[in-house]
């Protein structure tokens, strides 16, 4: 199996040296190159591709936007991300958008090509530093949420909810659709057996949801 590439990065030196390292592995085609996350939705409506390798800092539309959206138009398309940053709110960040694959830019060629085709195949792929961090904040989002009933991306729509948030709103901070949205807060509703958004307020607020730092690109 060939696995079909798109790359993304603003970086010209950086972008024209990995083309050039994966053009050098069997079984991987690189068939596109952008310099921003708009042209690589461009790229990607026009050229079929199995994974997409995206920088997160890119001008226009930065990678964790671009992988976003990329996975709402064409959910058949992976989504990897290939970054210098390996602080926990930019790979969180990244995740939530919903990259498959998260390494850094320090990774060797062989293990970008290793992760590449295991992304390919479905599997989520994580350098070292990064799946520990995950992991941490995986078993403190789960020791301190307070509604065990919820999942932890309820619990993160319900905590914009209690901000007095909308939908849309919402969606654009969290990189989903408005749709995905409406349908996370009916399911918590009703497992909140509450009967209005009002109520599910309240609930949270005294349950010290909507208070703090919030999660996602809203302030």
């Amino acid at each position: 199996m060939t696995v079909r590439v798109l790359l993304a990065d603003d970086h010209p030196i950086f972008l024209e040296g990995l083309r050039t390292m994966l053009e050098t592995v069997d079984g991987i085609e690189v068939v596109g190159v952008a310099s921003n996350g708009a042209e690589l939705l461009e790229l990607a409506a026009r050229i079929e591709a199995d994974v997409a390798v995206v920088d997160l800092d890119m001008p226009v539309l930065d990678g964790a936007g671009a992988a976003a959206e990329l996975i709402e138009r064409q959910p058949g398309v992976a989504v990897m991300a290939l970054t210098m940053h390996a602080d926990e709110e930019a790979v969180l960040r990244a995740l939530r958008a919903g990259v498959r694959g998260y390494l850094l830019k320090s990774s060797g060629p062989a293990g970008i090509a290793r992760a590449l085709a295991a992304v390919a195949e479905g599997d989520v792929v994580l350098s070292g530093r990064v799946g520990a961090m995950v992991a941490r904040a995986a078993l403190r989002t789960t020791t301190d949420r307070p509604f065990a009933q919820l999942s932890g991306r309820e619990t993160e729509i319900l905590d914009h909810v209690a901000r007095g948030r909308s939908n849309p709103e919402i969606a654009r901070a969290l990189f989903l659709s408005v749709k995905t949205v409406q349908n996370h807060v009916s399911a918590i509703l009703s497992k909140l057996d509450v009967s209005s958004r009002a109520e599910a307020v309240a609930r949270a607020r005294d349950a010290g949801l909507g208070t703090g730092p919030a999660s996602g690109g809203v302030a």
